[in-house]
Parts: structure tokens; C-alpha cells; sequence
């Protein structure tokens, strides 16, 4: 009910910025929360960031926090997270999420209920 679509991944050096879009499409009436996780290789998806779709609340994990910003733009129905001061261990294959159902922790994978295919960020040393 709920198609999301990641975009603006790449390369980039160290130190560099990359700001990635989610565009849910869909019944996106029933979002209540979004959320950007990543998965390096040989690694579990990791919680990166996340939003309530009303009130804007946000949600960070510590090893982001002060780099990134999770936002949203409920009228063109996207999400971005801006990444700045990013480092070699960012690298993923970055997810969105969606969440219809609200609970208290929004870094738990099983809260979301609609996921993106991807995107993938290289951060080089």
C-alpha cells in the first residue's frame, strides 16, 4: 500500500556531505513514522534515523548523531536525511522506512512495515 523509493546515494570522499531523498507514494496517509537504516556487508541493518510524519519529532543513533538530519516534507511526501562529516565506516547500503503504527522505539526493524530497495553510499578514506 506504502511504495517508497531511496535516491541520492554515491561516492564521496571523508569528510564530504550526501543527502538522500525517500519518496513514499501510495497510502501515505497511514504513515505515522519514517526511518533511514543501513547495512555494511557482513553486518545486521543498523537504526540510523527517524521521524514522526505529524509532529516532526526525531530519532538518532548515536554514532550519527550530530552529523546527520533526518527531515520531512509531508506535502511532496518525502523524507531526507543530510549527511554531513561523513567517514568510511558510513558506508551502507542505505534503507528507507515507513511505520503506520506508532510505538516508543523507532530503531527496531519490525516497527516498519514498508521498506526501499537502497540506495548505496561509498564514503572513501
Amino acid at each position: 500500500q506504502v511504495q517508497l523509493v531511496e535516491s541520492g546515494g554515491g561516492l564521496v570522499q571523508a569528510g564530504g556531505s550526501l543527502r538522500l531523498t525517500c519518496a513514499a507514494s501510495g497510502r501515505t496517509d497511514s504513515i505515522y513514522a519514517m526511518g533511514w537504516f543501513r547495512q555494511a556487508p557482513g553486518k545486521g541493518r543498523e537504526f540510523v534515523a527517524a521521524i514522526t510524519w505529524s509532529g516532526g519529532g526525531t530519532y538518532y543513533a548515536n554514532s550519527v548523531k550530530g552529523r546527520f538530519t533526518i527531515s520531512r516534507d509531508n506535502a511532496m511526501n518525502t523524507a531526507c536525511l543530510q549527511m554531513n562529516s561523513l567517514k568510511p565506516e558510513d558506508t551502507a547500503v542505505y534503507y528507507c522506512a515507513a511505520g503506520r503504527t506508532s510505538t516508543y522505539d523507532y530503531g527496531a526493524v519490525t516497527q516498519y512495515d514498508y521498506w526501499g530497495h537502497g540506495t548505496q553510499v561509498t564514503v572513501s578514506s
